[in-house]
């Protein structure tokens, strides 16, 4: 990218500082970064908009690319909670694992994590007109993945983890879901699904979707996406899209 490349070394920088940079060199026309030694600072690539890629090496802390409009992210290691906080559009492909709720509200772009996430991923995720967000998860989710989930895509592998005794997801799963669809890879245990989630093999037009959504991620994450699709997949939709409609009285 020539002089419009920045290379920062983010060690002794704290959050407020390295964004002060980042944002200053993006108004004087820097559109890619090398962030090295990252160490938990907060924010990056939040609100950014345009197209701006990020090399980030380290471990990134809390609510990275959250609002985030169009740049696209890498992270040669872990990432904290809140990854993708109402993402609106964009890419962050994750080598490592991802904490809490990522892709809370998300709304479009793509999120890819080679390893395990934490709890209620994809919580209130959302399509937005043409927008279909996705979340594709290499290992394995804690609980409440997809809870109150509106829209979008969340596909669940289960093969990269650290955590091989472990169930590919924790328990509410799908909790409240009213839209979108979960895929999840091989089979699904009893029990961590409710009443209210449709569970059943994927069908020809969902494996149609899924083979492009793996052909994609196996590219970005360095994977091979026959081994991913050589096991059968679990479709999770709503039965309702509103599910807690009784709850309510009607006026």
């Amino acid at each position: 990218m020539g002089e419009r490349r920045l290379v920062i070394d983010a060690s002794g920088l704290d959050y407020r500082r390295l964004n002060e940079i980042i944002r200053e060199s993006v108004r004087h026309g820097v559109d890619d970064f090398v962030l090295d030694n990252v160490i938990g600072q907060r924010y990056i690539a939040t609100a950014l908009k345009g197209e701006l890629t990020f090399t980030v090496n380290g471990t990134p802390g809390q609510d990275l690319a959250a609002f985030m409009k169009g740049p696209r992210i890498v992270v040669n290691g872990n990432a904290q909670d809140g990854v993708g906080n109402t993402m609106d559009d964009g890419r962050v492909i994750i080598k490592g694992m991802a904490g809490d709720v990522l892709g809370y509200a998300m709304r479009g772009g793509a999120i890819y994590v080679r390893g395990d996430v934490g709890y209620r991923v994809g919580i209130h995720m959302k399509s937005y007109m043409d927008q279909q967000p996705v979340i594709v998860i290499g290992g394995k989710a804690g609980d409440f993945l997809g809870e109150y989930m509106a829209g979008g895509v969340i596909l669940l592998l289960g093969m990269y983890s650290g955590k091989p005794e472990s169930p590919v997801a924790g328990m509410s799963l799908a909790t409240g879901m009213h839209g979108g669809v979960i895929y999840v890879r091989g089979e699904l245990p009893q029990g961590i699904v409710g009443a209210q989630i449709s569970s059943a093999p994927a069908d020809r037009s969902d494996m149609e979707a899924i083979a492009d959504i793996v052909h994609d991620y196996s590219e970005e994450i360095g994977v091979d996406a026959k081994d991913i699709m050589a096991s059968p997949f679990i479709r999770l939709s709503p039965r309702s899209h509103r599910p807690y409609g009784n709850m309510y009285v009607p006026v």
